[in-house]
């Protein structure tokens, strides 16, 4: 502590300058009422691509949003410069609640969640059922994934020509999962893209899968790159022609059907780290109100489990709480296994 003798006076005393100015900090945060509403549609490295009214918008979250991040599908308010122009920044100020998230771990082992789209209401899971092989393991897991986060799935199957969907469909009969199954020939000729439009029209729809199934290939058919022209998408989202999926991306259906598209990268894994399984069993409203007995916390398979009884009382097929069990194992197992 420094020391100023007996009677210090002003020249004595050295005061700090305050670098970042002298008006006085503050909590208060300014409310924006005047910021327009926008949906990001994808993010590159910080910055944001919004539709903002009939404008492609890049954009950047404000300081005061914290650590809160905004993801594919987020509505967000926005202020700054919202012409477009190019070299252009506006401002990311609010993000709206959610109507539903679907979220990943890189692994089970990992404890942080990655929101990877927002707002969805239908999770549509594409899988080849030959070359390359399906594997219902991952299956599961975008499913639980769907079940967590207030998704309705939607199993998309390609390329039937290589193999019959009898056998992968018998697995997931008891959920009442909606499906289409398509061959090649009719990715080719427009066919399959018109089929799985019928379950899109309305909605935003999350579209995964891991590679070589032919997920954003059908993406590119629901969504073809004149419409995207037109909409100034391919030169202010992907910066070229065809999209290659390297982060999440929302695209407008074409027509007056109102609804949307998000592509997804590849998937390898689908960790699910974050998932409680009093969640998922919102997804099975025969078997949730037999959980009332359940023991506190449980897993609903282990011996107390109060669902089992209310099965064997006649509430629920069985099969249903079969395909529940399987799907909550998913959690403890590694896709491969």
């Amino acid at each position: 502590m420094r020391r100023y003798g007996k009677n210090p006076d002003e020249d004595d005393i050295r005061v700090r300058p305050n670098r970042k100015g002298n008006r006085p900090r503050t909590n208060i945060r300014p409310k924006h009422e005047d910021a327009s509403e926008g949906m990001v549609l994808t993010v590159d490295r910080g910055r944001l691509t919004c539709l903002v009214e009939d404008r492609i918008v890049l954009a950047m979250k404000a300081r005061e949003l914290g650590r809160k991040a905004a993801v594919v599908g987020d509505r967000v308010a926005l202020v700054g410069d919202l012409s477009g122009a190019k070299d252009t920044l506006a401002r990311i100020v609010r993000i709206s609640p959610r109507t539903s998230v679907l979220r990943r771990t890189a692994d089970d082992d990992d404890p942080y969640e990655r929101v990877v789209v927002a707002n969805a209401d239908q999770l549509a899971i594409v899988t080849a059922l030959a070359d390359p092989e399906p594997r219902p393991r991952l299956i599961d897991r975008c499913l639980v994934a769907a079940y967590d986060g207030g998704l309705t799935p939607l199993l998309v199957l390609t390329k039937s020509d290589l193999a019959p969907a009898d056998e992968l469909l018998e697995m997931y009969g008891a959920l009442g999962v909606p499906h289409i199954v398509t061959t090649r020939d009719e990715f080719v000729d427009g066919r399959a893209a018109d089929r799985v439009l019928e379950y899109l029209t309305g909605r935003t729809t999350a579209f995964v899968g891991h590679s070589g199934v032919g997920k954003t290939t059908l993406v590119n058919a629901l969504v073809p790159e004149n419409r995207r022209r037109s909409t100034g998408l391919v030169n202010a989202v992907t910066g070229r022609g065809r999209h290659t999926t390297t982060s999440a991306l929302a695209l407008p259906l074409t027509g007056d059907s109102g609804g949307w598209v998000i592509d997804t990268p590849g998937v390898r894994s689908f960790g699910l780290h974050h998932v409680d399984p009093a969640r998922v069993i919102l997804a099975f409203p025969d078997l949730e109100p037999g959980t009332e007995n359940c023991p506190r916390a449980c897993s609903h398979d282990e011996p107390d489990c109060a669902l089992d009884d209310w099965v064997a009382q006649g509430h629920a097929d069985p099969a249903r709480l079969y395909s529940l069990r399987r799907l909550l194992a998913t959690r403890e197992r590694h896709e491969g296994d």
